[in-house]
């Protein structure tokens, strides 16, 4: 089993990013793609978890271990598999969800992408005495960097291919499209921050 990768940072697309180790690319499903940027100079440390299943074996990975060991915590409530754990995990706001399933706000967790009532409500019934806060990373190294040359409408349609990856029904894309074209030049990660706030 994988604990964390240390390398470069060689892809960044929608779904996942590439961190390349030792001449080998490892393919990382991850929460926001956007946080990172290609960089063939600076090493990462991305923590990681491998989900096995008949047909398909998958990396995973996090920021940082409190973000691992909350997608740890989800994936173990009834109904919940790892990408809808990190289709949750994509909303910046860690702390409101953990608040969420304390105080068993129902109606904030069926926000989510694929969380109906039923399922919202094992996950507070599951994790409520469980749940941990998670410390704030100040040391963050991953910091989002926009291509110098990308345009605002391609780092626009960047965020929202990356909302349809975590699964976002299109015409919940849609609707904040047009919020999203009334903000000033953003970055794509800064984008799909905002449309995460507006869709939650």
């Amino acid at each position: 089993m994988y604990e964390y990768l240390t390398g470069l940072v060689t892809m960044v697309e929608p779904r996942y990013i590439v961190v390349e180790v030792n001449g080998i690319g490892y393919q990382l499903l991850v929460a926001n793609p956007y946080r990172y940027h290609v960089d063939k100079q600076e090493k990462v440390t991305v923590y990681v978890y491998q989900a096995v299943r008949d047909d398909d074996i998958s990396l995973f990975g996090f920021n940082d271990q409190d973000e691992k060991r909350l997608f740890l915590q989800l994936i173990n409530v009834s109904g919940i598999g790892p990408k809808s754990a990190l289709a949750i995990l994509a909303n910046p706001d860690h702390e409101g969800l953990i608040n969420a399933i304390a105080n068993d706000d129902v109606k904030y967790l069926t926000k989510f992408p694929g969380i109906g009532k039923k399922t919202a409500s094992q996950i507070c019934l599951d994790l409520k005495d469980k749940i941990e806060r998670l410390s704030s990373n100040e040391n963050n190294l991953l910091k989002p960097l926009a291509p110098e040359n990308a345009s605002v409408n391609g780092e626009l349609q960047d965020a929202l291919e990356a909302l349809n990856a975590l699964g976002y029904k299109e015409r919940e894309v849609k609707r904040i499209k047009k919020e999203l074209e009334k903000e000033d030049a953003m970055s794509t990660e800064e984008y799909l921050r905002h449309a995460l706030r507006l869709l939650n």
